[in-house]
């Protein structure tokens, strides 16, 4: 995902609105008080409410809907004014070089147990210093099968075909759609050099023509309003429109697809310390795990509460992929000093895109 230079200026609102809100939230600060900045829709509200109840401790809630606006809200603040962010997997690296985020003291987590092995000591941030995995998921294509037949859509050059003219939807998200670009040449986006990531720049810009509509605001909205019956989303919005609208249909390209996973951390500066443990353990718990599944449709990265949910989750291939799809994706890991070369040519597209709207 993005760490971007400029902000339209809806993001710029978001990002002062959250600093008021942050500074007013801390004015109010009580002694039993958690503040969790996390994206939108991504706990339950009864779990929030449960945890109240029996803890006591307040959970001043803040939202986002896009990691670029988180990041730029904690570095303005220097790592303060939160207790508990949930980024994506590369910036658990950028965060903790740059001092933002402090180690995570496992000792405080007795649930930590229930954590898939599989998903610890990843590369961006080795033996879990700074993180604690809470959902995973992948990024792929959806199709509406009532106007698109699923054998048309199999690879991520289909994206290009000239028939998708302005009908294109994609995840307002850097990484992911530099990806798909990337992917054509089964180069990863942690491996690419500069001359891949033009070369997919260049593979981008003849996109655009076929780009209705960029945003991470609700992506399935459109898919459920018939604006849109083609584009690229996460897993867990199209399982979880798939109830209202069974047509809806999530399709893994041949070349692969891209991982990410969102993880608990703490601010370097974060105020309650000892509730935030508090609040990270209660969410590792497997029966408040298995409510955000059922909730959301992300995949949970606690693997007791993954062996106890219903089959119809356990057993959905677009909340847990198949061994061999897994083996062919690329999980989004720390991408160092490339942020600032996925950026300058990111920052091309969007101007490209405005000028061409």
């Amino acid at each position: 995902m993005l760490i971007v230079s400029f902000f339209s200026s809806l993001g710029l609102f978001f990002i002062l609105s959250a600093l008021i809100q942050v500074s007013h939230a801390e004015e109010l600060e009580v002694k039993e008080t958690v503040i969790v900045y996390n994206w939108e829709d991504y706990i339950p509200e009864k779990v929030l409410k449960d945890f109240t109840e029996e803890t006591g401790i307040e959970v001043n809630y803040h939202t986002y809907n896009n990691n670029e606006i988180m990041y730029t809200t904690l570095d303005l603040q220097n790592g303060r004014g939160f207790d508990v962010i949930v980024p994506s997997t590369y910036l658990v690296d950028k965060m903790a070089n740059e001092g933002l985020l402090q180690p995570i003291n496992k000792e405080k987590l007795a649930n930590f147990k229930h954590l898939d092995v599989s998903l610890l000591n990843k590369s961006f941030d080795q033996n879990n210093t700074y993180s604690v995995p809470y959902m995973w998921g992948s990024t792929a294509i959806g199709i509406n099968t009532e106007k698109i037949k699923p054998e048309d859509v199999t690879s991520w050059h289909d994206l290009w075909h000239k028939h998708w003219r302005n009908q294109l939807f994609l995840i307002d998200d850097m990484l992911e759609i530099f990806y798909i670009a990337l992917a054509l040449d089964n180069v990863s986006l942690a491996q690419a050099n500069e001359d891949d990531i033009q070369r997919a720049y260049q593979r981008l810009v003849k996109l655009i023509p076929n780009v209705k509509k960029v945003s991470a605001d609700e992506p399935a909205a459109p898919f459920l309003s018939g604006d849109i019956d083609i584009g690229l989303i996460w897993n867990g919005d199209i399982v979880a429109a798939q109830e209202e609208k069974p047509s809806l249909m999530y399709i893994y390209p041949k070349e692969g697809v891209s991982f990410w996973m969102d993880n608990f951390v703490i601010p370097a500066r974060a105020h309650n310390i000892d509730n935030a443990y508090t609040f990270i353990d209660y969410m590792l718990r497997p029966e408040v795990a298995i409510q955000c599944v059922e909730e959301y449709a992300y995949a949970t990265a606690n693997q007791t509460a993954k062996s106890q949910l219903d089959e119809a989750f356990r057993n959905n291939p677009a909340i847990f992929p198949p061994a061999e799809i897994i083996a062919k994706g690329d999980f989004q890991s720390g991408i160092g000093k490339k942020h600032e070369l996925y950026q300058l040519y990111w920052d091309k597209l969007k101007l490209l895109r405005a000028q061409a709207n």
